[in-house]
């Protein structure tokens, strides 16, 4: 028999919700459109209907786990803690397995994204490569296409995407970063540290910056040249059984035993590989692993303050205006608020201006800027006006899409003088001698 993927589930969790409607208030999507189906509680009562028989998955259904965000601003909120991350990941698996969204295109999509390029970081870099090529200034083919119009022969969501590439560097993670990095003085713990799939490919300069700031703080860091996605692109997208064969390589290449901390410095990513343990609960083989992997994965903020930092020094550094934007998975998912600013604070010259509703989404929440593009766009212009009113220089963020979506926005808002940078980059800036930064 073919397993129900909510119908299975613990059924404490599918009942927790005790629809008393203080996650509304946090959702975006309800906050927009106040409609009842578009919130948390809505969303919840149509997953126990599946889970009891009462209702048939329906395409209504899938179509509404994909309206949802994944932000998890309502597990903030709950007063009974609903394990929200939970039901909608297996309400999107149970919505992949009956195929309710399924097409030629969208089946072709995900094959190619979720099933082939991101289960192997060497097919992604291979992409990554070629993006290089296309973007190179020399070889022109990037600013042809743009300047000679070719792309209003496409329909208009390919010339949006276009439009959203990111720009490849020129060097990877492994470029940047030695296999295994000395403290700078007395060793103080020994890390591993992950340097993702987006973000190798994307901001393999802040995996470099996030082992400086590491190594400047007595870490030896141990970063494998080849390593695997986390699986939270796969588990948010209905891939569970994807996830765990993700779940497994990485705790195969990260023997969780040999290290003090286990280090990530995405928060999408790190919400996710915080439950490797329930993750492959089932496997006899990693139970034990997965668990121990769950205790020492620790999100960077997360562990330079529970290790405490060396201070920068001042160095007559001009004052710099800083807005601190909150990823929604580092703040929701693993309750990680208030260790980012304490460290930008630790910097002299940095003035943190509090950005109103930091803490709410940008729109970009994984893929969703991709295949929402309407909502996200409305979520991503409320963001920037906030940027606007702090008159903030520098927009610091710790996670790849949020990086991306914001560059992305500020960028078509013609407000490309101001920054964004993880807190790692301007910690590790602040820690390099004053005549190389």
């Amino acid at each position: 028999m073919t397993a129900n993927y909510l119908a299975n589930l613990d059924y404490s969790v599918v009942q927790q919700c005790m629809h008393c409607g203080l996650c509304l208030p946090t959702c975006p999507t309800y906050d927009i459109t106040k409609l009842e189906r578009h919130s948390p509680r809505g969303r919840i009562a149509l997953m126990r209907a599946i889970a009891d028989d009462r209702l048939p998955v329906t395409r209504t259904f899938a179509e509404e786990m994909y309206f949802c965000l994944g932000c998890l601003a309502c597990t903030s909120a709950c007063p009974a803690g609903v394990n929200y991350a939970e039901l909608f990941e297996n309400a999107r698996a149970e919505v992949e397995r009956q195929q309710k969204l399924d097409s030629p295109k969208r089946r072709l999509i995900r094959w190619f994204t979720v099933k082939w390029l991101f289960m192997d970081l060497a097919r992604l870099r291979f992409v990554g490569r070629l993006m290089r090529v296309y973007q190179w200034k020399w070889l022109g083919i990037q600013h042809f296409i743009r300047r000679s119009g070719v792309m209003k022969l496409f329909p208009k969501r390919l010339q949006e995407l276009e439009a959203m590439t990111p720009d490849i560097p020129g060097k990877f993670s492994a470029d940047l970063i030695a296999e295994v990095t000395p403290p700078r003085g007395e060793r103080r713990c020994r890390v591993a540290m992950l340097t993702g799939c987006a973000q190798d490919l994307i901001f393999s300069d802040v995996n470099r910056d996030t082992v400086t700031v590491l190594a400047e703080n007595g870490c030896e860091v141990y970063t494998p040249r080849s390593q695997q996605c986390c699986g939270s692109l796969h588990a948010h997208n209905g891939e569970i059984e994807l996830a765990r064969k993700l779940a497994r390589k990485n705790i195969d290449q990260f023997p969780p035993a040999q290290f003090d901390a286990i280090i990530t410095n995405a928060g999408g990513c790190g919400s996710h590989l915080r439950h490797y343990g329930k993750l492959l609960a089932e496997d006899p083989a990693y139970r034990e692993r997965a668990h121990l992997w769950d205790q020492k994965l620790k999100d960077i903020h997360e562990w330079l303050d529970h290790i405490g930092i060396r201070r920068p020094e001042a160095n007559g550094h001009a004052e710099l205006r800083v807005t601190y934007h909150e990823s929604c998975h580092l703040t929701h998912g693993q309750k990680i608020v208030n260790q980012p600013r304490d460290l930008l604070r630790a910097i002299p010259w940095v003035k943190l201006v509090e950005l109103p509703e930091s803490n709410w989404c940008c729109g970009s929440a994984g893929i969703y800027n991709l295949i929402q593009p309407e909502m996200a766009n409305r979520l991503l212009d409320r963001k920037l006006k906030h940027i606007e009113s702090t008159q903030a220089v520098v927009v610091a963020t710790a996670n790849t899409g949020c990086h991306l979506q914001l560059i992305n926005g500020l960028k078509a808002a013609g407000r490309s003088e101001v920054r964004v940078a993880h807190p790692m980059t301007l910690l590790a800036e602040a820690y390099r001698p004053a005549a190389t930064r």
